[in-house]
């Protein structure tokens, strides 16, 4: 019984003397030491934080491309990435034991040797010369200094010098030595530790000092690493003083000879080497994309906001990006690389990135949403920009997808789909003929100078256009007046809404006003005044392609978290919009403009008419031109792909690109499709329903 009492009473003894020695006094009152000593060491292990045992640290999240090995960027607030005993080289676990603890494996987690030999010298020298936290002890500390759900008083409180936190910490370090077995606990302390240079964990280290996983360190690397420890901050190599992490070096070479772990001339060796340092910083956030794939940034910054609108990553935005940048999580996204790349050549020879001009690119794939590539003529850089110049060549604005100031250009005539299928959705075939004029007066009013006598007036690209057509043939050629008629068949009001179901977000406050309060009366969205991206028209075109399936556009393939657990928040969003009939038959005309035949051999033209050719299979589209051909847009489709391109000046709407790039925009996206569906099988689209194409029906649903 008193063999089992004495290592108690010594620890108490000890601890009390340890907390003294923190306050820098030559020695307590016994009845003082042994009281609080006493109280504290007495409490029941139940007490233990679950931090300890699961401690928090903040993880890198990566983002990759669809492969789930090439690295787009990371998010982080420290750089960590925690790995496990066996992929930490034998050398590097001996140098952090010899640097910081030489009798782990001896001790339960308080050293009663060390602390009386720290004790003897610091009273003896009167400062604070030695200490004696062992690895456990250390541990402790740093996980609850770390603990982000801890309040910054309680984290303080954590590493202040006082006998209350001495006693506590070797209290927790007592009782984490009996849950936990020593590798576990190694493995926790490597995984948390600072190694300066703003690495956190021996990963991050390995990597930010040399270049290389922990499994690769030899015995100088992993002696200066070990070193570090002590005083990361100081002795940091890369920013700090390359002589004292020298001589730290040697120092871990000593003890690891002295310990009998490294023989006398190899640790000579191995301190006679230079330092060797192979810096490397991990990329964080989205202007830190790979050299080389500056492109990468936009499709990056569009995952970014799509992160920031997830509910299941915390209540507010600033909770979902401390998710994001401490969560550990792995994050495999749905940009192709080599499609992205294809995207970006063909932009860049629309236009260059000091044009004054963009033309914002989506790629989308129908049926899932995945949008496999995001792409403008643009630096992703916070850089300045010459006077007058706001985006360009740099900017960070979201030009694709739209966000922030980015409203989005006008889709001039792709916004017809809307209305072709309102009309099919309320019973109108596809046959629905009307002998168009060459203008046409409506009941919408407006003001301004398209209007006649207040009201609006549409006329024809082209008096040529004028005359008998059906669905058909007004899609493929564009008749302004055609789709003026039909929009008062079925009321504008269910073109606006449309188009809205099929993912168009009005993010001009003007247009979302009309849209909420005066969609009846809104007649000329059908030839796409309000704002968009090619992003949402990618979307909806590909809705259409998808038989009537409507997918949020997505940025992800999958998510998992530190513990590789699935996070279903990567999941596609899909759901059936429009009946399957009604799809195929907006399908059928849409191969019209693009120079494809329908189903029932009823095109006759279109606008783009050479894309068929140069593409050699199925596809469906639409090229879209804005009043004064301020904007033009260039959709197109398979049943497998939807790519999206529109041509506009962002920082002055009023400065118009012109019709002459549309041609170049058309071989654009057709060189782009060709590419990314140049290893998938040719598809055809099935074809609509006879009713569809010829009779007049009941309203049909979008389920």
């Amino acid at each position: 019984m008193t063999r089992a009492l004495l290592p108690k009473v010594f620890t108490v003894l000890l601890a009390g003397a340890l907390a003294g020695l923190a306050l820098a006094v030559a020695a307590l009152p016994a009845a003082l030491v042994y009281g609080v000593g006493l109280s504290a060491l007495s409490a029941p292990y139940a007490d233990l934080p679950n931090t300890l045992r699961t401690p928090p640290t903040a993880q890198r999240s990566n983002l990759y491309a669809n492969d789930g090995t090439t690295l787009i960027t990371s998010f982080y607030q420290e750089d960590r990435v925690d790995v496990p005993l066996d992929e930490v080289a034998p050398v590097m676990r001996q140098a952090i034991i010899a640097a910081e603890d030489a009798r782990f494996h001896e001790h339960s987690g308080v050293d009663l040797r060390g602390i009386l030999r720290a004790f003897t010298v610091n009273r003896r020298d009167g400062t604070t010369r030695q200490g004696a936290s062992t690895l456990t002890m250390q541990y402790v500390r740093n996980v609850l200094s770390n603990d982000p759900r801890l309040s910054e008083a309680q984290r303080a409180a954590a590493t202040e010098v006082s006998t209350a936190r001495k006693v506590q910490e070797i209290r927790y370090a007592l009782a984490l030595e009996r849950e936990l077995t020593k590798d576990q606990i190694l493995t926790r302390y490597l995984n948390i530790a600072y190694f300066g240079a703003g690495a956190y964990g021996i990963a991050a280290a390995s990597k930010r000092y040399f270049s290389v996983s922990p499994a690769e360190l030899t015995l100088a690397q992993a002696a200066l690493l070990a070193g570090l420890v002590r005083s990361p901050h100081t002795d940091d190599p890369i920013h700090g003083d390359a002589d004292s992490a020298t001589a730290r070096r040697g120092y871990v070479l000593d003890r690891l000879v002295e310990s009998g772990q490294v023989p006398p001339d190899v640790a000579q060796r191995a301190q006679a080497e230079p330092l060797n340092l192979r810096p490397s910083e991990t990329p964080n956030d989205c202007t830190a994309v790979p050299e080389g794939h500056n492109d990468w940034g936009f499709f990056c910054d569009w995952f970014t906001r799509w992160w920031n609108d997830q509910r299941a990553f915390g209540s507010t935005v600033d909770e979902r990006q401390r998710t994001l940048r401490r969560g550990g999580f792995t994050i495999v996204s749905t940009l192709d690389p080599a499609v992205q790349r294809s995207t970006t050549e063909q932009v860049r020879r629309v236009y260059s990135a000091q044009a004054r001009y963009a033309m914002p690119t989506a790629v989308v794939q129908p049926g899932t949403g995945r949008v496999l590539a995001l792409s403008v003529n643009r630096t992703y850089s916070v850089a300045a920009n010459p006077p007058g110049q706001k985006n360009h060549p740099n900017t960070v604005n979201q030009l694709v997808a739209g966000g922030g100031t980015i409203v989005g250009y006008q889709g001039g005539s792709t916004f017809k789909l809307f209305t072709l299928l309102a009309a099919l959705e309320a019973g109108l075939p596809l046959n629905t003929v009307f002998d168009a004029p060459d203008r046409i007066l409506t009941k919408y009013q407006i003001s301004g100078e398209t209007s006649c006598g207040g009201y609006w007036c549409p006329e024809n690209a082209s008096a040529a256009m004028s005359g008998e057509h059906d669905m058909w043939t007004a899609f493929g050629q564009s008749v302004n007046t055609y789709f003026a008629w039909l929009t008062e068949q079925v009321g504008a009001d269910r073109v606006v809404e449309m188009a809205e179901r099929l993912g168009i977000v009005l993010r001009a406050h003007d247009d979302a006003q009309l849209a909420r309060h005066g969609a009846r009366d809104w007649g000329p969205f059908t030839l796409g005044v309000a704002a968009t991206t090619p992003l949402d028209l990618a979307g909806a075109y590909a809705t259409v392609a998808a038989e009537g399936i409507w997918c949020a556009p997505t940025p992800i393939t999958s998510i998992t978290d530190a513990t590789g657990r699935r996070v279903g928040a990567g999941q596609p969003d899909c759901r059936q919009v429009l009946d399957v009939d009604v799809s195929r038959a907006a399908v059928d005309a849409a191969r019209c403009p693009v120079g494809d035949q329908s189903m029932y051999h009823t095109c006759a033209g279109g606008t783009a008419t050479r894309l068929r050719g140069q593409l050699d299979r199925p596809v469906g589209g639409k090229t879209g031109s804005s009043e004064r051909y301020a904007t033009e847009t260039v959709v197109a489709f398979t049943p497998q792909l939807a790519v999206a391109a529109m041509a506009a000046n962002p920082d002055d709407p009023q400065d118009a690109v012109g019709h002459a790039v549309q041609r170049a925009m058309v071989d654009s996206v057709g060189e782009i499709l060709a590419f990314a569906l140049r290893d998938q099988p040719v598809r055809d689209f099935v074809p609509p329903s006879d009713t569809t194409a010829w009779r007049v029906t009941g309203e049909r649903t979008g389920n």
